[in-house]
């Protein structure tokens, strides 16, 4: 294992805004540390006055600033939605059902970039190989979302009944104590 797979890679953010990597003793961008994600590099950063834990703020100011430039990847309507899940009971839930979302259309988007791999490497292209390339593909893609479908209903199904558990537990609570006799 390299260093950069054992260990995280430590940040300070400092006072006046300024962002310090303490693996190349250097000061970094925003725009570095979002090279760090996109390299898969492991990391935390941390105030360095308290040592707090402010990773997620930084990767929450990149989105903003990916937001802000370019073509926005979150609608309106849906960062409503989200923020109407904060204070909800199903807002642990739903932070769950995100990260599986996403990482069922990671897995999608490798299974696609596999199998179109050859395609690409091959001085032998012809439209009879797009061809079959894309007719092999449709029931790939109805596979994986079928059982993406089918993951999304069981998590639904595990929300509601993390619901009810939760209803029974509060109403639980307000029941009146059996009489002494």
């Amino acid at each position: 294992m390299s260093q950069s797979e054992t260990a995280l890679r430590v940040i300070k953010k400092y006072p006046n805004r300024r962002l310090y990597d303490t693996e190349t003793s250097a000061y970094i961008t925003l725009a570095d540390v979002k090279a760090l994600v996109m390299e898969a590099q492991r990391f935390i950063v941390q105030d360095a006055k308290t040592g707090a834990d402010l990773t997620r703020s930084i990767l929450l100011q990149i989105i903003l600033e990916e937001e802000a430039g370019g073509v926005p990847m979150l609608s309106t309507a849906m960062l409503e939605q989200l923020i109407r899940f904060y204070g909800h009971a199903m807002q642990g839930m739903m932070g769950s059902y995100l990260e599986k979302t996403v990482q069922t259309f990671i897995d999608i988007q490798g299974k696609l970039a596999e199998q179109s791999r050859g395609l690409y490497d091959s001085g032998s292209f012809s439209p009879e190989m797009w061809s079959q390339f894309l007719s092999g593909q449709a029931p790939m893609l109805q596979g994986m979302m079928g059982n993406y479908l089918e993951q999304s209903k069981k998590l639904y199904v595990q929300m509601q009944e993390q619901m009810q558990q939760q209803a029974k537990q509060m109403m639980g609570a307000f029941q009146a104590p059996p009489p002494k006799k």
